[in-house]
């Protein structure tokens, strides 16, 4: 089942998944990463392409378009799951960090 393969998403995995939330092309989305987090997440080629092939394999993406070799990809519902699951799981990390540490830095 694809969410045991991907029980927690990394930094790579989360910002990609984010960044398909509409139609984008490999080059575009390693640019948007990079714009999304001021460079401090980069996604390579050869992750970025395993990454979505993986994707791909367990439908949390589809491909949309193919215009030579470029392809093109956007988030299915069971990735926007995958995705929000994500999210709430480190919005609970952050809670319990907070609960604590009364919210200031150690």
């Amino acid at each position: 089942m694809a969410r045991e393969k991907f029980q927690t998403l990394t930094e790579q995995m989360f910002y990609i998944l984010l960044c398909l939330r509409r139609e984008q092309c490999g080059a575009d989305i390693m640019a948007r990463v990079a714009e999304l987090t001021c460079g401090r997440v980069s996604v390579g080629p050869g992750t970025l392409y395993n990454l979505l092939e993986s994707f791909v394999q367990v439908g949390y993406i589809i491909e949309t378009k193919v215009e030579g070799r470029k392809r093109s990809y956007r988030i299915t519902e069971a990735g926007q799951k995958a995705l929000e699951d994500e999210y709430r799981r480190l919005r609970t990390l952050a809670a319990d960090y907070e609960a604590q540490t009364g919210g200031t830095d150690a």
